[in-house]
């Protein structure tokens, strides 16, 4: 599962032998009998699909199909995306545990002026996957490295969710242990944005009551197989979803959540009245009802009878 990537894009034209000065064309090339056309050297971030196999750019096939080598989290799994389109690409492993040993690799075949791609297991790389620490790397030492955007299970559940979109924050898994996992959701309770995040199965109901325990009983979704033929999105309060998923046991597939941002708390009725009388020394009746109601989010009308009743008191 993976969010958009980010990748910093070569300059155009130059060399495609020099990796230090590639062209960045966007442009599919169509193979010819003679071969493949050569790929500009670099390193090139491709996503792949999250569930839907069908989900995958005419783009991402050309890179895939161009590339010299393709680095993959499991040749297994990109093995079978690979040959479902007919391509036969070289595979090298790149993941948690050989990151280290494989980035001198990679380093020496751009060095060579070869053509790397990178994959995650599902979705966009780098997001919630191996691959950040690449990309440093790479730029670091001048190389190019573009993004072939795609499939995201941040952004589908987003779009799915029905709760803000304007803003947000992904905050991939949270901790295995409450106690983390708490102080986690404490750290990211102000946060003014909707918030995302990855979730195991199993973990989905405890994750949810503590979320509606540290976060309040917000809005929310749980997202799970996203693209695929039993996708479901279901949406509630939160201590009503851990309610849900305590009772019905963990759901398969794999799953998001979205967490509305911070519900404003509506004014008692003395910070109204006081906050009213102080607006009502500059203003009118109308207009200070308008403000206060702007503010508050209490509907105009309710907060005009109450500005007009405090105006009335004044006078006496």
């Amino acid at each position: 599962m993976s969010r958009q990537a980010s990748g910093a894009r070569g300059t155009s034209g130059g060399d495609a032998g020099n990796p230090r000065n590639a062209s960045n064309s966007n442009d599919a090339k169509p193979n010819d009998e003679a071969g493949r056309s050569k790929l500009p050297a670099g390193l090139y971030l491709v996503a792949t699909p999250i569930g839907n196999a069908a989900d995958i750019t005419l783009r991402a096939l050309d890179i895939l199909r161009r590339a010299d080598v393709i680095a993959c989290e499991d040749t297994r799994l990109t093995g079978k995306l690979l040959a479902r389109h007919g391509i036969a690409a070289k595979l090298t492993p790149y993941h948690d545990h050989n990151a280290e040993r494989a980035r001198p690799a990679i380093l020496a075949r751009l060095a060579q002026g070869q053509a790397v791609a990178l994959v995650s297991d599902a979705g966009s790389p780098l997001i919630s996957d191996p691959g950040f620490k690449l990309v440093r790397t790479v730029t670091d030492a001048g190389y190019m490295v573009t993004a072939v955007p795609g499939a995201s299970a941040v952004v589908t559940a987003l779009q799915l969710s029905g709760l803000p979109t304007d803003r947000f924050l992904f905050a991939g898994f949270l901790p295995a242990r409450r106690a983390a996992r708490k102080k986690a959701l404490t750290e990211l309770a102000s946060v003014p944005a909707s918030l995302v995040f990855f979730e195991s199965a199993n973990r989905l109901a405890e994750s949810l009551a503590d979320m509606a325990e540290t976060l309040g009983d917000r809005p929310a979704a749980v997202a799970r197989e996203l693209t695929k033929l039993f996708e479901e999105v279901r949406r509630g309060a939160l201590a009503e979803l851990a309610a849900h998923y305590r009772d019905a046991g963990p759901p398969k597939g794999e799953i998001v959540i979205v967490v509305g941002g911070p519900q404003e708390t509506a004014p008692t009725e003395q910070d109204l009245d006081a906050r009213l009388l102080e607006t009502l020394e500059n203003s009118s009746v109308r207009d200070a009802a308008a403000q206060i109601a702007a503010e508050t989010g209490i509907p105009k009308r309710d907060v005009y009878a109450r500005a007009l009743a405090l105006s009335r008191d004044r006078r006496k």
